[in-house]
């Protein structure tokens, strides 16, 4: 019957982190702008949270589910922004409880498609109701391989995005415990084994190589949604204090760092960061989550930090408007943790970027801009990855001077993308694709 429609039924299931829901209920206005059906599966509180990004209400509906109760898990918790990541690993066994939930739901609604990614159960549940699965990713491609520089599979079609010898202890995470009886790479690679089609937001121009070799691993078709964003149009305009904050300084001038809703950095890190922020002798604006040591950020500057920065620096712990700020015309230097979307944020807007990843998926994405695009500068970190101010001030630094040779080419390719990126129909155009695939995919029955 789907096939025969123009118009689908579509629903989405993301993991329980905004980094992740957000970006599908991206792509969910997208497909509803075209007239398209959403049922968008996510935890009850964050249904607030997510509200006002709803573009089409007639036509997106917000299916809460009620998060189950796991041991070691603090009452309450919802999505992975309430827990430090050491703790993920149980809500994934959350996620999975709510799986007669999403049963029951899909089995009276009986969409055309489920968009999934970390509910590896997912695909199997969709196929026995006839429904086609799509397991949509919204990291960087290359984390799906966790592709190292000495383990580096045959066909993989980069030298430069990949992890460095001291970095391959981070890939001991993925080995672990992932929810009940599960491993995190477990869960992934059965999520993509199962699916009927692997989607990923990113474009060809980008990351199509190692999209399509992803794509012949597991012996599925690719769809690429694009980076879908929403216009600047569509966004809120910044508001007061940081509209009247940023008024204050020169055009470029200012350093804007932001860290995401689930990056929580030790103390120590903390703090290094705020004083390589002060060394640059810039003004400043940190959004932070205070330190795992800290209950507010307030608690953690380093000691005599506020009254040597004064006006010149603000570091705040609660959300902040990231994709407004990075438009202000006053801020000239993102300094990023290299999440994936504050990846597409950065290359589609002017300030320079700077990375500073943490984690494994970061660091693929760090690769990509500063190595295989060169748009950006990585901070040097140690062989114990950790970083010290005076390596954060170079790199911004490096950004910032006109003089320099790595920041102007950083700068140029960096253009080079934007112009790109933000192209009349660029976006369009892949989602129209995107939606002629999603025909094609129903069109196998």
């Amino acid at each position: 019957m789907a096939a025969k429609s123009s118009k689908l039924h579509i629903a989405m299931f993301p993991w329980f982190a905004f980094g992740h829901m957000i970006p599908y209920l991206h792509l969910s206005n997208q497909l509803a702008q075209r007239g398209h059906t959403i049922t968008f599966f996510l935890p009850k509180k964050a249904q607030s949270k997510l509200q006002h990004l709803n573009s089409h209400l007639h036509l997106i509906t917000f299916h809460p589910l009620t998060v189950p109760p796991v041991d070691g898990l603090p009452p309450g918790t919802e999505t992975a922004s309430d827990i430090p990541r050491s703790l993920t690993h149980l809500l994934a066994i959350a996620l999975d409880r709510t799986s007669d939930q999403v049963e029951a739901a899909l089995s009276t609604l009986n969409p055309d498609i489920l968009f999934y990614d970390f509910a590896h159960w997912a695909p199997a549940l969709a196929s026995q109701m006839g429904i086609k699965s799509i397991y949509y990713s919204v990291v960087c491609a290359a984390a799906l391989r966790n592709v190292s520089v000495s383990v580096a599979p045959p066909g993989y079609p980069s030298s430069t995005v990949v992890l460095r010898p001291h970095e391959l202890r981070l890939k001991e995470s993925i080995n672990k415990p992932y929810g009940e009886g599960v491993t995190f790479q477990q869960r992934h690679t059965t999520a993509m084994a199962r699916c009927d089609a692997i989607s990923f937001r990113t474009c060809q121009e980008i990351e199509g190589p190692i999209c399509d070799y992803i794509g012949s691993q597991y012996g599925k078709p690719v769809f690429l949604t694009g980076p879908v964003l929403p216009k600047p149009s569509t966004l809120t305009p910044l508001q007061d204090p940081w509209a009247e904050w940023l008024g204050a300084f020169g055009s470029g001038s200012v350093i804007f760092c932001a860290f995401g809703s689930e990056n929580i950095m030790v103390q120590d890190q903390f703090q290094e960061l705020l004083l390589g922020l002060e060394l640059t002798g810039l003004p400043f604006l940190a959004a932070l989550k205070p330190p795992l040591e800290a209950a507010t950020v307030e608690d953690a500057l380093p000691e005599g930090f506020k009254e040597r920065v004064g006006g010149r620096g603000l570091v705040h712990g609660g959300w902040v408007a990231q994709p407004a700020i990075l438009s202000h015309p006053a801020v000239g230097c993102f300094v990023s943790h290299c999440g994936y979307g504050s990846m597409w944020e950065s290359l589609t807007t002017d300030p320079q970027i700077v990375l500073l990843p943490a984690y494994v998926d970061h660091i693929f994405t760090a690769r990509l801009l500063a190595v295989e695009l060169k748009a950006a500068v990585e901070v040097e970190k140690g062989e114990n990855g950790l970083f010290s101010k005076e390596r954060l001030c170079a790199a911004i630094k490096t950004v910032m001077d006109e003089e320099s040779e790595i920041g102007s080419q950083a700068k140029k390719n960096h253009a080079k993308w934007k112009e790109t990126l933000v192209s009349a129909g660029f976006m369009s155009n892949y989602i129209d694709n995107f939606v002629g695939q999603l025909h094609g995919l129903l069109d196998q029955n």
